[in-house]
């Protein structure tokens, strides 16, 4: 089955520097295959056989931070729940060119309708929905300085979940698709 694990706070302001050609290495010395990386925020595709999605977590939190020496935090998602994701998302994320668009991917067991409380949108700015698993926020660019995602970073729920734009989303899934077997997509 194809995953895509989404790592909590790497490359961000200088701390938790990891390259992803070790990231990779690192992956496909713990055994998963077709692994690949994307963009420097890390994202790793990769292939396992385990479909406990909470023990593959936890198995991938020890290794990376052994090998990395940090306390890594990750989410997981399969193919079908990224699929998912892409599917639901607010329709006019498609159409309008006004807004700059988010997915918060929240780390289990915390789910969407226990996040969004803790989340204070800016009326008129900022407009959030929920979703299995994320939480969909957008922003109005014209408004980019005053959204309350800005000050999400110190809420203590930001800690559950780990946030990628849209246009990355979509990629993730792509990359996803290519040589993919049937049991990966939803039909």
């Amino acid at each position: 089955m194809k995953y895509v694990a989404l790592l909590r706070g790497i490359n961000v302001g200088g701390k938790n520097i990891i390259k992803m050609e070790h990231l990779k290495a690192c992956f496909e010395q713990g055994g998963f295959e077709q692994v690949t990386t994307y963009i420097q925020s890390g994202n790793v595709l990769f292939a396992s056989d385990e479909t406990n999605q909470e023990k593959l977590t936890s198995l991938l939190e020890e290794i990376l931070s052994q090998t990395f020496h940090y306390p890594a935090r990750i989410v997981l998602r399969s193919s079908v729940q990224m699929q998912q994701v892409i599917t639901e998302a607010p329709d006019d994320w498609h159409s309008r060119t006004d807004l700059r668009c988010n997915i918060a991917f929240l780390k289990e067991p915390v789910t969407a309708s226990e996040a969004l409380p803790h989340i204070e949108p800016k009326e008129g700015i900022d407009m959030i929905t929920t979703g299995d698993g994320v939480l969909y926020f957008s922003t109005v660019l014209s408004g980019v300085t005053q959204s309350a995602l800005g000050k999400l970073v110190s809420k203590k729920i930001y800690q559950h979940m780990t946030i990628r734009n849209y246009q990355t989303t979509k990629k993730l899934f792509a990359l996803m698709q290519q040589e993919t077997s049937p049991s990966d997509v939803a039909l």
